[in-house]
């Protein structure tokens, strides 16, 4: 009996030893972003990095493909997959295409989170919306409309044809045109958060549309392009570049000219608050659920609507009176 209970006491301890290794493993969280060497997720990956410092057991994983297309990301997540990790928190580059495989990492118990550009939702448990998908469309033709006081010909130079975000701030800025009269949209074009391949587009626009106003590019690819083909073709004062900009990238447009004013969430916060909830859900601290609240650390908390989808926060404006402010942080 003594052999008996001494080797019963073994394996309980060994038990509790393993159970307390396991809830000490480090949590590996991948952020996949839609391609790499884009400065707005170079900064979301700084953010992350934050988020996992603060929380001591997590290892962050920053990849992407090296252009925007939906190959590129179906190999990178085979490649997570088969690497293990707990979570994957990806920006799609589209909706639809990324569903098989990460319905893949859902069946091997990986937690599937989409974030700035959204996954249709049988492919992942919840969405982070960087702001009100509303807001942001009417802020986007707001920040032409505010500096065009008879109306005139607007543009909009997108990213690719098939980014979820795009499309849909694309949809809720064509709503609210009619609340700004004489601001004429004349056409949508895409330069695939390509930096020359935006250039020439936005070049493309200023060549057919000689009365055009303002460019809107809600990629921080497309205007940062945009803003470059209009200083270029010595249209500054002319033509007005705004949309969505990282500050670090836009201040030289905005001394310029080209640029007037432009908006943007902080993508710092946006990386920080995606790798806050891919751990809560890891962990079990929270479960994606309609009208479910997860922990997104200081960025507080986000509450799911009936599809699984949640909002960050507001945009923000950045002009000549703030730019300076926030060009050294992102």
């Amino acid at each position: 009996m003594g052999i008996l209970k001494k080797a019963l006491t073994t394996a309980a301890v060994a038990t509790a030893l393993m159970a307390n290794a396991a809830a000490a493993e480090t949590v590996k969280v991948a952020l996949v972003v839609k391609a790499l060497g884009i400065g707005f997720f170079e900064a979301a990956a700084k953010g992350a990095e934050e988020a996992a410092a603060e929380l001591g057991d997590v290892e962050i994983i920053y990849t992407g493909p090296t252009d925007t297309t939906a190959e590129g990301q179906i190999e990178v997540i085979n490649g997570l997959i088969a690497q293990g990790v707990n979570a994957i928190a990806v920006s799609a580059n589209d909706k639809d295409a990324l569903v098989p495989t990460l319905q893949k990492a859902m069946e091997r118990g990986i937690t599937v989170i989409s974030w700035d550009s959204g996954v249709a939702p049988e492919g992942r448990q919840m969405h982070l919306n960087p702001s009100s998908n509303a807001l942001i469309g009417n802020t986007i033709i707001k920040l032409a409309a505010d500096h065009m006081s008879d109306g005139g010909e607007v543009a909009i130079l997108s990213a690719s044809a098939t980014a979820t975000n795009q499309n849909i701030w694309i949809e809720e800025a064509q709503k609210v045109l009619p609340n700004y009269p004489g601001i004429n949209l004349v056409e949508v074009v895409y330069g695939d958060d390509l930096a020359d391949k935006s250039y020439r587009e936005a070049q493309g626009l200023i060549a057919k549309y000689p009365n055009l106003e303002a460019i809107i590019a809600p990629t921080t690819v497309g205007i940062l392009a945009a803003s470059q083909a209009v200083t270029d073709a010595g249209l500054i004062g002319k033509v007005n570049v705004t949309g969505l900009g990282l500050p670090s990238e836009m201040a030289g447009a905005v001394a310029s000219g080209a640029t007037k004013s432009f908006a943007i969430w902080n993508p710092i916060d946006l990386g920080y608050a995606a790798t806050m909830i891919s751990y809560n859900l890891v962990k079990g601290n929270a479960t994606a659920a309609p009208d479910a609240e997860i922990g997104m650390g200081r960025m507080g908390n986000v509450k799911l609507d009936a599809n699984n989808e949640g909002a960050m926060s507001d945009p923000f404006t950045y002009d000549a009176s703030n730019i300076e402010q926030f060009k050294s942080i992102f």
